[in-house]
């Protein structure tokens, strides 16, 4: 099976300062910048999710570590930049992950009222979580995400890369998208590289 790969590496490695699925040491570290209004986004999201899934069973938890960064596309996407703080907001509060599926699993409901809404389904403190918004406290945690997809060659959302290593998803989904049978092959790849 032959796939896009583009040799440009990961600018910024993984660090404690990522949302991470998984551990650091894991054999496979898979990091994508995504876009919460973005389709393609949310597609590569649920592949990964079950991937993750299928390798967690397999070949035991700490095979793959995944890893989300900030990629909002505000040219294309109006409520992207305010879905990446209102994921932000709900981090400080321990809830990155549950918000960050709200948000795929919404994608065509993220306007502020809805991200409101998302807040209190989780049991936010809506105060808190408001303020941070409101005085956008995240901008520069999801501005450092953007730069550092920047320097690794990302222009649009998503963009995977597996073991530093990026594989084409966001520009090459425009024509073809991938499959969970595709990005398994990259992950075996790159651990038996």
């Amino acid at each position: 099976m032959s796939f896009e790969r583009d040799r440009s590496l990961l600018f910024v490695p993984p660090s404690t300062q990522d949302h991470i699925k998984g551990v650091l040491n894991a054999t496979v570290v898979l990091v994508i910048y995504g876009d919460y209004e973005c389709s393609q986004s949310a597609d590569a999201y649920r592949l990964i999710k079950v991937i993750a899934r299928h390798l967690s069973v397999s070949l035991g938890e700490n095979y793959l570590c995944f890893i989300f960064r900030h990629f909002p596309q505000i040219e294309i996407h109006s409520h992207a930049q305010r879905a990446a703080e209102a994921a932000e907001a709900a981090a400080v509060q321990g809830q990155f992950w549950p918000m960050h599926e709200m948000l795929f699993s919404h994608q065509q409901e993220l306007g502020n009222g809805y991200l409101v809404e998302y807040a209190n389904r989780l049991g936010l403190d809506i105060s808190q979580f408001l303020q941070d918004i409101s005085k956008k406290v995240y901008i520069d945690r999801i501005n450092e995400d953007i730069e550092s997809g920047l320097y690794s060659g990302v222009t649009a959302a998503p963009a995977l890369f597996i073991n530093g290593i990026r594989y084409l998803v966001g520009e090459a989904s425009r024509r073809h998208r991938w499959t969970v049978e595709q990005i398994m092959a990259a992950i075996v790849a790159a651990a038996n590289d």
